[in-house]
Protein backbone atom coordinates (compact mmCIF):
# COMPACT_ATOMS: atom_id res chain seq x y z
CA UNK A 1 0.00 0.00 0.00
CA UNK A 2 1.26 3.64 -0.48
CA UNK A 3 0.77 6.38 1.67
CA UNK A 4 -2.25 7.52 0.53
CA UNK A 5 -3.73 3.75 1.49
CA UNK A 6 -4.22 2.71 -2.06
CA UNK A 7 -3.15 -0.35 -3.20
CA UNK A 8 -1.17 0.00 -6.21
CA UNK A 9 -1.70 -3.98 -6.75
CA UNK A 10 -4.86 -3.74 -6.77
CA UNK A 11 -6.19 -4.48 -10.32
CA UNK A 12 -8.97 -1.33 -11.26
CA UNK A 13 -8.34 -0.46 -14.43
CA UNK A 14 -9.78 -2.20 -17.51
CA UNK A 15 -7.32 -2.53 -20.54
CA UNK A 16 -8.77 0.70 -22.40
CA UNK A 17 -8.27 2.99 -19.73
CA UNK A 18 -5.11 1.10 -18.70
CA UNK A 19 -3.76 1.57 -22.52
CA UNK A 20 -4.67 5.15 -22.66
CA UNK A 21 -2.86 6.08 -19.79
CA UNK A 22 0.13 4.72 -20.63
CA UNK A 23 0.00 5.59 -24.14
CA UNK A 24 -0.16 2.52 -26.02
CA UNK A 25 -2.55 0.12 -28.01
CA UNK A 26 -4.65 -2.24 -26.28
CA UNK A 27 -3.28 -5.19 -28.60
CA UNK A 28 0.05 -4.11 -27.43
CA UNK A 29 -1.02 -4.91 -23.71
CA UNK A 30 -2.84 -8.16 -24.84
CA UNK A 31 0.56 -9.19 -26.97
CA UNK A 32 2.98 -8.18 -23.89
CA UNK A 33 0.75 -10.47 -21.58
CA UNK A 34 1.02 -13.19 -24.03
CA UNK A 35 4.54 -12.64 -23.40
CA UNK A 36 4.40 -12.86 -20.20
CA UNK A 37 6.06 -9.51 -19.75
CA UNK A 38 2.88 -8.56 -17.03
CA UNK A 39 0.12 -10.44 -15.77
CA UNK A 40 -2.95 -8.64 -14.93
CA UNK A 41 -5.72 -9.42 -12.66
CA UNK A 42 -8.85 -10.50 -13.68
CA UNK A 43 -12.11 -10.56 -12.44
CA UNK A 44 -14.65 -13.71 -12.42
CA UNK A 45 -15.74 -12.92 -15.64
CA UNK A 46 -12.02 -12.89 -16.78
CA UNK A 47 -12.04 -9.02 -17.39
CA UNK A 48 -8.41 -8.11 -17.48
CA UNK A 49 -7.68 -5.28 -14.28
CA UNK A 50 -4.85 -3.34 -14.18
CA UNK A 51 -3.03 -2.16 -11.26
CA UNK A 52 -0.98 0.91 -10.58
CA UNK A 53 1.96 -1.65 -10.47
CA UNK A 54 1.34 -2.93 -13.96
CA UNK A 55 0.86 0.65 -15.30
CA UNK A 56 4.16 1.21 -13.88
CA UNK A 57 5.50 -1.44 -15.72
CA UNK A 58 4.41 -1.30 -18.84
CA UNK A 59 5.75 2.10 -19.01
CA UNK A 60 8.82 0.49 -18.38
CA UNK A 61 8.15 -1.75 -21.07
CA UNK A 62 8.20 1.25 -23.31
CA UNK A 63 10.93 2.50 -22.27
CA UNK A 64 12.89 -0.54 -22.81
CA UNK A 65 11.65 -0.52 -26.00
CA UNK A 66 12.19 3.29 -26.87
CA UNK A 67 15.99 2.28 -25.81
CA UNK A 68 16.24 -0.81 -28.56
CA UNK A 69 15.75 -3.35 -26.93
CA UNK A 70 13.36 -6.50 -28.03
CA UNK A 71 10.61 -8.40 -26.18
CA UNK A 72 13.18 -10.86 -25.72
CA UNK A 73 15.73 -8.48 -24.08
CA UNK A 74 13.03 -6.60 -22.19
CA UNK A 75 11.48 -9.66 -20.26
CA UNK A 76 15.49 -10.90 -19.07
CA UNK A 77 15.82 -7.12 -18.11
CA UNK A 78 12.57 -7.08 -15.74
CA UNK A 79 13.14 -10.68 -14.35
CA UNK A 80 16.43 -8.84 -13.25
CA UNK A 81 14.97 -6.27 -12.15
CA UNK A 82 12.48 -8.05 -9.94
CA UNK A 83 14.98 -10.26 -8.59
CA UNK A 84 17.09 -7.02 -7.66
CA UNK A 85 14.21 -5.70 -5.89
CA UNK A 86 13.47 -9.00 -3.92
CA UNK A 87 17.10 -8.76 -3.02
CA UNK A 88 17.08 -5.50 -1.90
CA UNK A 89 13.81 -6.42 0.43
CA UNK A 90 15.20 -9.62 1.83
CA UNK A 91 18.60 -7.38 2.61
CA UNK A 92 16.21 -4.84 4.38
CA UNK A 93 15.08 -7.36 6.75
CA UNK A 94 17.90 -9.18 7.46
CA UNK A 95 19.50 -5.65 8.34
CA UNK A 96 17.01 -5.01 10.81
CA UNK A 97 16.94 -8.00 11.75
CA UNK A 98 20.55 -7.85 12.98
CA UNK A 99 20.14 -4.49 14.19
CA UNK A 100 17.81 -6.07 17.29
CA UNK A 101 20.18 -8.11 18.09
Amino acid sequence: MTETGVDDARGVYGISVAAELVGMGVQNLRAYEARGLLEPGRTQGGTRRYSANDLARLRRISELLAAGLNIAGIAMVLDLEDENTQLREMHAVLRRSSART
